[in-house]
């Protein structure tokens, strides 16, 4: 990847999820050394520090909870990354819940819009987050945003930076799903979104699955952002998140992933999300955050 400046910027946000916690994610990530370790693979890094979260206000619908707090982060997070994007940065957004990445995502491709080109999304969750209010059976917005960003769901969230959809469905690929609500999977089927699950890694291996989820997140696209939820790895080696389930990427996958995507050269931006220090042990799941951002920003074993 070219060696741009990477502007980093933390969403303390935890009011998408069920569980607190996550919005101390960014302090813990800063903590384990991010800065230092993208200083020493040679990055120009601009910490710009934290996004102001807005104390949750009273809101009736239970199916969108904490909306309005969750869409002015977004709504900060988009114009904050946009401008970086416009800039030439590179935009690294570390969380703080997945809610986030419908800002994340719509500040990347309002800046490509603006150029006239588009771009991809690689979705690395162990959740399918294709929920809408309507399918959503907790009403968390943490299961909602790829939804929202290939244009279904609730009308302030998709035309979030004043466009919809932010992604075509046919370039956005998850990677390392292993739970998807039921009528979470109507929403998958009617949206086309490819899916590689925990069983299709077991079956073709992660180097093949990566080159199959680049060749359709690149198609047509400049280029394509990456937002990672740290429960996509097995909580073995990442104990330090909301919503662990056995059977999650291992660590060399998951550094797989992240190394062929640095690779590709098109990386356009990357979220580190749900790292939650009230669940980890030691600090050990954010450690595990910045060496995975290390090597999606260039770190090589030798």
């Amino acid at each position: 990847m070219t060696k741009r400046r990477v502007i980093v910027l933390g969403a303390p946000l935890d009011l998408g999820a069920s569980k607190q916690g996550a919005s101390g994610g960014p302090a813990a990530i800063r903590r384990a050394g991010l800065i230092s370790s993208l200083d020493k693979i040679g990055l120009s890094v601009e910490d710009r520090g934290d996004v102001l979260v807005p104390e949750p206000s009273p809101y009736k619908n239970r199916k969108l909870k904490n909306a309005p707090a969750i869409l002015k982060v977004c709504r900060d997070l988009e114009k904050n990354v946009r401008k970086a994007a416009r800039g030439g940065h590179f935009p690294l957004t570390l969380g703080g819940d997945h809610s986030l990445a419908m800002g994340t995502v719509s500040g990347v491709s309002g800046a490509y819009r603006k150029k006239g080109n588009s771009i991809g999304l690689l979705w690395v969750d162990a959740h399918a987050d294709i929920n809408t209010p309507k399918t959503s059976p907790s009403g968390n917005i943490h299961g909602m945003p790829v939804a929202h960003l290939i244009g279904m769901g609730h009308a302030p969230f998709v035309r979030l930076g004043g466009f919809a959809p932010k992604v075509n469905p046919k370039n956005v690929c998850l990677v390392g799903t292993r739970t998807v609500d039921e009528s979470e999977a109507d929403n998958l089927r009617e949206s086309g979104v490819k899916v590689f699950s925990m069983q299709d890694i077991d079956r073709m291996g992660m180097a093949r699955v990566m080159e199959q989820a680049l060749s359709i997140v690149l198609g047509e696209t400049a280029g394509f952002h990456l937002s990672f939820d740290i429960d996509a790895v097995d909580p073995i080696q990442a104990p330090g998140t909301g919503t662990t389930q056995r059977g999650g990427l291992t660590y060399r996958e998951s550094h797989l992933i992240m190394e062929m995507a640095s690779e590709s050269k098109k990386l356009l931006g990357l979220d580190m999300v749900e790292v939650n220090p009230l669940e980890d042990i030691q600090n050990s799941t954010a450690v595990l955050a910045v060496e995975l951002i290390s090597s999606a920003m260039g770190k090589r074993i030798y």
